[in-house]
């Protein structure tokens, strides 16, 4: 065991010893590579001390400036891109390729924040009443924290703390104790791109670290991306505690396929983001929804395809799926095969046995599977099961579909595969869920538009990045001014009105 992943604190890594630390894991073999300090109190307060400290001068920096760190932190990571790739998938198990795209679709948002001085412009009104003038003018809010996921240490962490520093917040960061490393290596990174120190911090832990941040008195806004139950606690307690909150949660996200749509796409589609990543997507596809009479061709072309499937270590180059996270979360989605069949769901695929290049050794496997004849009431549609199982469920119409999907607690992403465009454009309107796709089965918005579900998927009411982002790291604040001219009318004791 050699590694070991400390916090970073007001520009630095922690120099202090831990109590408490958590083990990090390589999914791909089971060994056991370090260890990750996890925070005290002491280092929660240490670590909103010096994003408090850190605050007043950010906040009077000019908008060039911010700009200027910002464009140097996107090249540094543009060019570390392999390197970062590469710590995500030794802790994740997702495949380097996969690991790439994370950190490219989290550079995305570091581009949009660069344009910081364009999108915080506010509004003026010259003469709102005589020789009185009106304008609008955003302010940051201060210390934010973000607390995010293991499935994607980069891309998730960049959702959220480019725009908030941007805005002129600082920022500290609790990313998953999994797989901790890439939120320090970006560290580096801003502090190498000229970031002034305790900007961005990072504080590694478990529950204590969450808790310390939701009721810290310096901490003034909280962002979040996990599951639904954890979404649920972040906007309560911080809510409760004075922030403003962003809590995104779980999802189901299904795949309406219509007859009449090119069911190679399909196929093609749902074997793509039903597994990318071994299923350990918010936006994975978990659900396909085939409307008769497809249902039995659309499910041979899947399983024809799950079968050329390469499963193996994310460093190598030809394995297309890596392992799951973790033994426990490997062992409690394969648990879901046995309830779905007890249950009445016909098992299509059986990814319990996988073939692993190179072999499977003691790492965290579990190879595509796929559940047919899955009915609403089985534990294997009702739960976010988070990992690489495809369950087909078989509809009657697009009507009944569609009651289907919306009718689910969860509204994160949904998609729909047609070549009517009718059909397509009344799914769009219809169906209850946040984000859609139309022949697309992944509709992650670009970084100029936000991310983010309805329902039980989304707590607080801002979305992440693009605009609502912005509003979300920001105050508005209403000046209303008047520079009065030597004619000055004397005093008036009537009540003041536009005129």
């Amino acid at each position: 065991m050699s590694k070991h992943v400390t916090h970073w604190i007001g520009g630095k890594p922690f120099a202090g010893e831990a109590e408490r630390r958590g083990d990090i894991y390589e999914p791909a073999s089971g060994r056991l590579a370090g260890a990750v300090d996890f925070a005290a109190q002491s280092e929660i307060d240490a670590a909103v001390a010096a994003a408090k400290a850190a605050f007043p001068a950010w906040r009077d920096a000019s908008l060039s400036k911010r700009a200027s760190i910002l464009f140097r932190f996107r090249e540094l990571v543009n060019e570390h891109r392999g390197e970062l790739a590469r710590l995500i998938s030794s802790e994740h198990g997702k495949v380097v390729s996969d690991a790439a795209g994370e950190v490219a679709r989290g550079l995305e948002v570091v581009e949009f924040a660069c344009g910081i001085p364009h999108l915080l412009k506010g509004g003026f009104s010259e003469n709102v009443s005589t020789r009185v003038d009106a304008y609008s003018i955003l302010q940051p809010v201060g210390v934010a924290a973000g607390i995010t996921p293991f499935n994607f240490p980069a891309m998730v962490p960049m959702w959220m703390f480019p725009v908030a520093i941007a805005c002129g917040n600082t920022f500290v960061l609790k990313p998953s104790e999994k797989d901790p490393s890439a939120s320090v290596r970006l560290a580096e990174l801003w502090a190498e791109a000229g970031l002034p120190d305790g900007v961005f911090n990072v504080l590694h832990g478990d529950k204590a670290a969450v808790d310390g941040l939701l009721h810290h008195p310096d901490v003034k806004a909280v962002s979040f991306v996990g599951s639904t139950p954890i979404a649920r606690y972040i906007y309560s307690t911080a809510a409760a505690n004075g922030k403003r909150v962003q809590a995104l949660g779980g999802a189901k996200n299904h795949m309406l396929v219509l007859p009449d749509a090119d069911l190679d796409l399909a196929a093609d589609a749902a074997v793509s983001a039903g597994f990318g990543s071994a299923g350990e997507r918010c936006m994975a596809i978990s659900v396909v929804v085939a409307v008769d009479p497809v249902g039995d061709e659309l499910m041979a072309k899947i399983k024809e395809r799950v079968g050329r499937l390469k499963v193996g270590p994310g460093d190598n180059p030809e394995s297309e799926m890596g392992p799951l996270v973790t033994r426990a979360h490997r062992d409690k989605v394969a648990s879901y095969l046995d309830s779905g069949v007890a249950q009445g769901a016909t098992l299509a695929v059986d990814g319990r046995a996988p073939e692993v290049l190179g072999g499977a050794g003691d790492g965290f496997w579990l190879g595509p599977t796929v559940l047919d004849h899955v009915t609403p009431e089985m534990d294997a549609y009702q739960d976010e099961i988070f990992g690489p199982v495809l369950s087909v469920v078989r509809s009657g119409s697009y009507e009944e579909a569609t009651e289907l999907i919306s009718a689910n607690p969860y509204g994160n992403g949904t998609a729909i595969f047609t070549n009517d465009g009718g059909a397509a454009r009344r799914f769009q309107n219809e169906v209850e869920v946040g984000m859609v796709g139309v022949n697309v089965p992944i509709p992650v918005p670009m970084a100029y538009y936000s991310f983010g579900g309805w329902k039980d998927s989304l707590f607080g009411d801002s979305h992440a990045h693009g605009m609502e982002g912005v509003h979300f790291y920001t105050r508005t604040k209403a000046v209303t001014s008047r520079w009065l001219d030597p004619s000055h009318g004397g005093v008036n004791l009537g009540f003041p009105t536009s005129g």
